[in-house]
């Protein structure tokens, strides 16, 4: 287990390298933060307090989806991917420590560095700007908590669609449709409390609600109490079925190794 840390600090190291790039990343994140406010505002100018939501709740959610983008990476994979089709995931397979576990902790490290490097400017932008809702410490602290599940859970559904690279040798078919439900499903499109009946219920009761909207509510202090410890429950639960799936699949995996190219 003692690998693990260094696993951790080698992935922040390595997403760290290069501040001025993810410099450029939150300042790309955080225009289209402000393109994004300018949107839902004049929607809740149509509809106000639409699914629960005030005109400054809903721009502090997209300020959180924006300030999110890198830590849970909404439109990223894992390097696995392409270890796969190398056929250098054997090397992977012969550390002292298990695959899933190497790279869920290289993964932690990846999200610490996008988050420090790319996860502040959005919010501070969005707070100079427009009057954001802003939590107080308990709130503060379980929201740090929720992204923290949030990341757990982005990692192990991108582990699975990564270990699909042992079955269909050709990773961007899964990727771009983990993509589509990713973007729909977890509120990066829109806040998932506007989704209506049957489909609302159905979104908040999937895993990729715990990517944002369930973060972004604890932030916005719509979950307190019973709520806040539901919410978390909700994310660890996913987090737990996903790890377990992917262990399960990683089993199957090594059974299936094949090297591309020699």
């Amino acid at each position: 287990m003692g690998v693990l840390p260094w696993a951790w600090w080698f992935g922040f190291r390595r997403h760290s390298a290069y501040p001025l790039g993810a410099l450029a990343e939150a300042v790309t994140n955080t225009a289209f933060g402000f393109m994004r406010a300018y949107v839902l505002l004049a929607l809740w100018a149509a509809r106000p307090a639409l699914g629960g939501y005030d005109a400054a709740d809903a721009v502090t959610f997209c300020f959180i989806t924006q300030a999110l983008i890198g830590p849970v990476q909404i439109f990223g994979g894992i390097d696995l991917t392409e270890r796969i089709r190398t056929g250098d995931v054997a090397i992977d397979l012969h550390r002292p420590v298990g695959l899933q576990g190497w790279w869920l902790a290289d993964d932690l490290g990846r999200a610490a560095a996008a988050l420090l490097l790319r996860g502040g400017p959005p919010l501070l932008a969005g707070a100079l700007v427009f009057p954001l809702t802003v939590p107080g410490p308990a709130a503060s602290a379980a929201f740090a908590a929720a992204v923290l599940l949030a990341v757990v859970v982005g990692f192990a559904l991108r582990y699975l669609v990564a270990l699909s690279a042992f079955w269909v040798h050709d990773h961007r078919g899964p990727e771009a449709v983990a993509l589509v439900l990713s973007l729909f499903f977890s509120g990066m499109i829109l806040p998932l409390v506007v989704f209506p009946g049957a489909l609302g219920s159905a979104a908040m009761a999937l895993p990729w609600a715990a990517l944002i909207q369930v973060p972004a509510d604890v932030f916005l202090g719509r979950r307190t109490g019973a709520g806040l410890l539901g919410a978390l429950g909700f994310q660890a639960g996913w987090a737990l079925v996903l790890l377990g799936a992917g262990a399960l699949l990683t089993r199957a995996a090594r059974r299936r190794l094949v090297v591309h190219g020699g």
